[in-house]
């Protein structure tokens, strides 16, 4: 491999980043907001699924009958 010197390396780094296509502002709010609904819907199904599990097993044990 070879070297490079630490001023090439950013020279480097720069052009990189230049090619990067950044989201606007919007794409990032509506993409934040998906993915706080996604965390909700994803809480609220385990929730749901804890609930039923356990149920069942105090049904299944007869605890708390």
């Amino acid at each position: 491999m070879a070297k490079t010197s630490p001023f090439e390396f950013i020279q480097q780094v720069r052009a990189e980043a230049a090619k990067v296509t950044w989201p606007t502002r919007k794409e990032t709010m509506v993409t934040t907001a998906m993915v706080f609904v996604m965390v909700i819907l994803a809480s609220l199904f385990f929730l749901l699924t804890d609930q039923v599990v356990q149920f069942a097993v105090r049904l299944i044990l007869g605890i708390g009958a």
